[in-house]
């Protein structure tokens, strides 16, 4: 972390010094005064202030550090676009060579993500989500379980017997709860732990 200690007559204008030389604002920083200063009499027992600035950590840009920098350790470099809605942080990957950060069922990028995840939340003091896609990977992917959750529903009530689906993380479990939630002969449930929890599709 960028921090530096600076002095001055006063404590802002200390802070203005350390401003000055760390090149950032009031905002990007965070202030720890050591020492408010004295301002003597008559220029006799004068002490200046004394204060430690430090650049804040920014967790969207420490993801997206981290998502390049295993992109080129893996040999398929990409371009990030970034947004941010209040706590939740969309990472949209492009890339000549983007299958393999995709992988198989898109199990590369959703560790990926989840990585991603735990460097955002490292030092941060709020709680963020990561959603990782990678060239519309995620909507189509979307479609393909909505596809299997109404097939392997209509399994469940020809057959009579619960079906059990393949492990999946939980934002993709819950497409599979959501395009079912509204049939009537068949009910879901996630079972077993992380990462092999799984949806369960019963006869009602």
């Amino acid at each position: 972390m960028k921090q530096i200690t600076a002095t001055g007559t006063t404590v802002e204008e200390a802070v203005q010094s350390a401003l000055e030389q760390l090149q950032s604002s009031k905002d990007q920083v965070d202030v720890d005064v050591i020492d408010e200063g004295k301002k003597g009499f008559l220029g006799f027992g004068t002490k200046p202030a004394i204060v430690k600035v430090s650049i804040k950590k920014n967790p969207v840009q420490d993801a997206e550090s981290f998502i390049l920098e295993v992109a080129e350790q893996m040999g398929a470099p990409v371009q990030v676009k970034t947004e941010v809605n209040n706590r939740d942080i969309s990472m949209e990957l492009e890339g000549e060579k983007i299958a393999i950060l995709i992988g198989k069922r898109g199990q590369t990028l959703n560790s990926l993500q989840y990585l991603a995840q735990l460097v955002v939340n490292r030092e941060s003091d709020q709680f963020y989500t990561v959603m990782l896609d990678a060239e519309g990977y995620r909507g189509r992917r979307k479609e393909t379980l909505e596809n299997l959750a109404r097939r392997l529903a209509e399994k469940a009530v020809r057959t009579g017997r619960e079906v059990k689906l393949e492990p999946m993380p939980s934002y993709e479990r819950k497409i599979i709860h959501t395009a079912l939630q509204n049939h009537k002969k068949v009910e879901t449930d996630s079972d077993g732990n992380d990462p092999r929890r799984h949806v369960v599709i019963r006869p009602s």
